[in-house]
Order: C-alpha cells, then sequence, then structure tokens
C-alpha cells in the first residue's frame, strides 16, 4: 500500500505556504496557486507541510495522497515551473504563434487558431529538417496539462504512420498496415 500521503513536503526559499480554514494558498516568484481540501488536515511547520487524515477509511486514504501531491506539484510550480513539449509529426504540419495566440496548420482546410490562457507561456519552434514542436510553461501543472491535451486532441498520433501532435519523447503503439 502507498504510503505517499505521511511524507512531508519541503518548502523551498522563496515560497510562503499559507492554510486558511480549508484552503492552501502557495506564493512563490513564479506565481500564486490556491487549493481547497476537504477529509484532510494540512498543517505548516518548520519548513515543511505535513498532510494528515483523520481515520484509515478508504476516502480519507485516497483524499491523504491526493492532496499531499496536489500540494507538492504547487510548490514545484511556483518555484520552477511545469513545462510540457508537443511534437507535431506529419508533411506539412506546422506551429506558429503570435503573443498568446497559437496557429495550426494540421492539413485540415483551414489553420486552426487557439487563444492560449494568458497563465501559459507558447513557443513554436521551427527547425529545418525536425518537426516543428510547442513548447508551453507555467506554474500551474493542471493548466499546462489540459492546454497541452487540447491542442494533442486536434490531430491525435494515429497508428500506422505516427503522423499527429504527440507529447516529447511519448512512445506510441504502431501497427503494421495491409499486407499482401
Amino acid at each position: 500500500m502507498s504510503r505517499i500521503g505521511n511524507n512531508p513536503i519541503t518548502i523551498p526559499d522563496g515560497v510562503t505556504v499559507e492554510v486558511n480554514e480549508n484552503v492552501v494558498t502557495v506564493k512563490g516568484k513564479l506565481g500564486e496557486l490556491s487549493q481547497e481540501f476537504s477529509g484532510v488536515a494540512v498543517k505548516v511547520e518548520d519548513g515543511n507541510v505535513h498532510v494528515a487524515r483523520p481515520s484509515d477509511s478508504k476516502e480519507h486514504k485516497a483524499k491523504h495522497g491526493l492532496y499531499r501531491s496536489l500540494v507538492l506539484n504547487m510548490v514545484e510550480g511556483v518555484s520552477k515551473g511545469w513545462t510540457k513539449e508537443l511534437e507535431l509529426v506529419g508533411v506539412g504540419y506546422r506551429a506558429s504563434n503570435q503573443g498568446q495566440k497559437l496557429d495550426l496548420a494540421l492539413g485540415f482546410s483551414h489553420n486552426i487558431v487557439m487563444n492560449i490562457a494568458s497563465e501559459v507561456k507558447i513557443e513554436a519552434i521551427s527547425e529545418k529538417g525536425k518537426n516543428p514542436i510547442i513548447k508551453l510553461t507555467s506554474h500551474d501543472k493542471q493548466l499546462v496539462g489540459q492546454v497541452a491535451a487540447k491542442i494533442r486532441a486536434f490531430r491525435k498520433p494515429e497508428p500506422y504512420k505516427g503522423k499527429g501532435i504527440k507529447f516529447v519523447g511519448e512512445q506510441l503503439r504502431r501497427k503494421a498496415g495491409k499486407s499482401a
């Protein structure tokens, strides 16, 4: 059984963690995040954050590990930040950005233009001879993952040639085509 919820979270320099009733607020050099919690107790003691559960019921055990992971992701986000990279695989697939607008050419009749949330920094990298890469950076891990999933959903990688939008380093399940 996992005991991840029992591990204390070390607060790095420049990060402050505040607990008010049922809301944890984390402030750092990259921004500020807050998270509501229920079913557990969160305490800040001498540079560490401790998450404790009141009983060993199934619900409390599940929330114990969940909220510990959420607080850890918030602490890491405001101190270091989170990055996701997407790779466009396919002939003629292109990506460009102007400010917070992402312009994708994915083989459809029209380009897809997507407005990205202001908390997420976006960068489209196009090098000759390499696949275009979209780099998303933010202090909020959930937001980066959600934006990356939304971009990937425009053209998921197909199993035969591997064309589509995939995460950098993602292993795709490939299928053999028809054989004569």
